[in-house]
C-alpha cells in the first residue's frame, strides 16, 4: 500500500480542483445551448436560462422536423460522412504500410512528395475546374473523392506500423507468410486503434463540412444536413429590407434564435453517440502513432 504525504496529498487535491473547474468550464457552453434551444427566447433573453418547464418550448424542434429535407439532408450526411470516411482511412493505411518499410523503395521521394502537398495546394478556383472537368459537379463524388487522400493521416498510419515490432513480421516469414497474408491477419488486426481513430477523424471533418457541398451541389435532394439546416437557419432570419411589422420581425427573430439552438444540437447527436464507442480505442491509436516522427 502506497502512503501518501501531506505534500502528496495536497498536489491530488488541488490537481482534483484544476480537472472539476476544467470540467465545468467544458460542459457550461454545451448545457447552455442544450437547455436554451428547449426555452421560450423571450425568457431567454430576459431572464437567461431557466430550469421550470413552465418556460421551456419545443417549437425550435417542431420547426426543424417539419421541414421534410432534414431526414433527406440526415441520410446524405450519413452516406457522404460514412463513404468519405471508409475511403479515406483504406487509402491511408494501404498508403502508410509500405511506406512504413525500411527496405520499399522510393520511400523518401514518395514521402516528400506527399508532404509539399500539404503546404501547397491549388486553391478553390483550379480545384472548381479540376472537378468540374471530371464530369462530378453536382455528384456524390465531389463531395467523397476530392479530400480522400489525407497526407496526415497517411502519416500518422505509417508512424503507427513503424512501431510494430519486426519480430511479428519475421515469424510469419518463418511460417510461410507472404506480404499480402501478414498485412491483412497481422498487421491490420494489430491497426485497429488508428483505423478508428483515423475513421473519427475523417467522419467528424465531413459531418461538419458544409462548404464543398455549398460550391457543387445545386440539386437539393443531394444536399447534406448541414447544408439544409444552414438554409433553415437563415430563411428565419429577418432581413433588413422585408415589409412588415414591427412585432412580426420581432416573433421571426425570437424563432430565429430558438431553431439556432435547435438546429445545434440536432447536428451534434451522431458526433455525441458515436464517440463512446470509439473512446477506447482513440487514446491509444493516437498516442502510438505520434511517438515517432
Amino acid at each position: 500500500m502506497i502512503t501518501l504525504t501531506k505534500f502528496d496529498r495536497r498536489i491530488l487535491v488541488l490537481n482534483r480542483i484544476l480537472i472539476g473547474f476544467l470540467v465545468l468550464i467544458t460542459l457550461s457552453p454545451l448545457l447552455y445551448v442544450l437547455i436554451a434551444s428547449f426555452m421560450d427566447p423571450l425568457v431567454l433573453r430576459s431572464q437567461g436560462l431557466s430550469l421550470n418547464p413552465a418556460n421551456w418550448s419545443i417549437e425550435g424542434y417542431k420547426r426543424v422536423f417539419q421541414d421534410p429535407a432534414i431526414v433527406r439532408g440526415f441520410l446524405n450526411s450519413i452516406f457522404y460522412s460514412t463513404t468519405y470516411s471508409a475511403l479515406t482511412v483504406g487509402i491511408s493505411i494501404l498508403t502508410a504500410y509500405p511506406l512504413s518499410k525500411k527496405k520499399f523503395v522510393g520511400k523518401r521521394p514518395i514521402t516528400i512528395f506527399l508532404i509539399i502537398t500539404m503546404f501547397v495546394g491549388g486553391g478553390l478556383v483550379p480545384t472548381y475546374l479540376l472537378v468540374k472537368n471530371l464530369g462530378m459537379l453536382n455528384t456524390v463524388w465531389a463531395i467523397i473523392l476530392p479530400g480522400s487522400i489525407n497526407v496526415w493521416n497517411i502519416i500518422l498510419a505509417r508512424t503507427y506500423f513503424q512501431q510494430m515490432p519486426d519480430e511479428l513480421e519475421e515469424a510469419a516469414i518463418i511460417d510461410g507468410a507472404n506480404e499480402i497474408q501478414i498485412f491483412f491477419k497481422i498487421m491490420l488486426p494489430l491497426a485497429k486503434p488508428i483505423i478508428f481513430v483515423l475513421f473519427l477523424y475523417a467522419f467528424v471533418g465531413q459531418w461538419n463540412s458544409y462548404f464543398d457541398a455549398m460550391i457543387y451541389l445545386k440539386d437539393a435532394d443531394l444536399q447534406p444536413l448541414q447544408l439544409v439546416l444552414r438554409k433553415i437557419l437563415i430563411q428565419n432570419q429577418p432581413q433588413q429590407d422585408m415589409i412588415g411589422s414591427a412585432t412580426q420581425m420581432a416573433e421571426m427573430a425570437q424563432l430565429a434564435e430558438l431553431i439556432k439552438y435547435s438546429t445545434i444540437v440536432i447536428s451534434s447527436l451522431p458526433l455525441l453517440v458515436m464517440y463512446p464507442f470509439f473512446q477506447k480505442y482513440f487514446d491509444k491509436g493516437m498516442m502510438a502513432g505520434s511517438l515517432k516522427g
